[in-house]
């Protein structure tokens, strides 16, 4: 079950709760869709793309936080973050359910900002196309940005591609065009761009001193991700460690710019 989740296959899972006697009718009064749609999602004739079906979806199938977050959705209770002590979660301060749940807060920010640092595989969406997220307050010159990106000759190249089920000439070649367009937004000194060879983990965006942290899975991509907004606090070991994390993977990286 937490595969399905994971992979947010709506017709498996609605498969599994078919199998334990739920009609389709039924299942479909529960989640705000008619019979006709269910049976197109379980044959596989439809899919389900859009966050607010995925939410509903969820609530009407009353999954508990800890279901929620694996099927890539917030908590409704964030307060399941106590075990991490009240320095744990001053640090976490916003779980968004996906990147494009915070597109909005993300884009503001990085406008005014003076710093942007950004840990990324290929960085298509946040920096390399002309409507990503943070292209163009770089643009404008205002703001220095660094960036670190997966190193297309790299033998974890080929294994991430191999993980989300790309050819490896496809996936690299999508590095290689991220990096042309980072070489476009060069305005002397205000681009700083570093290749690491590692398997990716982390995804992240940092915005001065806030880090908008994701995670690469085995078969998750890191913009589908859940994310993590975190603050630097005192004691906070999450945001330290990432930070951490960052600095060493800059030192053992190839600089191009």
């Amino acid at each position: 079950m937490r595969t399905v989740l994971r992979k947010r296959d709506i017709s498996s899972l609605f498969r599994i709760i078919g199998a334990h006697g739920i009609s389709q009718s039924r299942l479909g009064s529960v989640v705000g869709m008619s019979q006709a749609r269910v049976s197109e999602i379980v044959s596989g004739s439809r899919t389900v793309t859009a966050m607010a079906v995925y939410e509903r979806i969820a609530e009407g199938l009353g999954m508990p936080d800890p279901a929620r977050v694996v099927f890539g959705l917030a908590p409704l209770h964030p307060a399941g973050l106590d075990h991490l002590g009240a320095s744990g979660r001053a640090e976490v301060i916003e779980v968004y359910p996906s990147q494009s749940a915070a597109t909005g807060e993300i884009r503001t920010r990085a406008a005014k900002a003076s710093s942007l640092e950004v840990l990324a595989v290929r960085g298509l969406g946040i920096v390399g196309m002309n409507d990503s997220l943070l292209r163009n307050a770089v643009r404008k010159g205002k703001v220095r940005l660094r960036l670190l990106l997966l190193d297309p000759e790299c033998p974890a190249a080929a294994h991430r591609a191999e993980e989300i089920g790309e050819s490896t000439g496809s996936f690299t070649a999508g590095i290689r065009l991220a990096i042309a367009r980072v070489q476009e937004l060069s305005q002397g000194d205000n681009v700083e761009l570093y290749l690491y060879d590692r398997l990716p983990v982390w995804r992240v965006i940092a915005i001065d001193n806030l880090l908008y942290l994701s995670a690469f899975g085995a078969d998750w991509e890191g913009h589908s991700s859940a994310m993590y907004k975190l603050a630097p606090t005192p004691y906070g070991a999450l945001h330290r460690g990432v930070r951490r994390h960052m600095e060493d993977l800059q030192c053992g990286a190839r600089r191009l710019l």
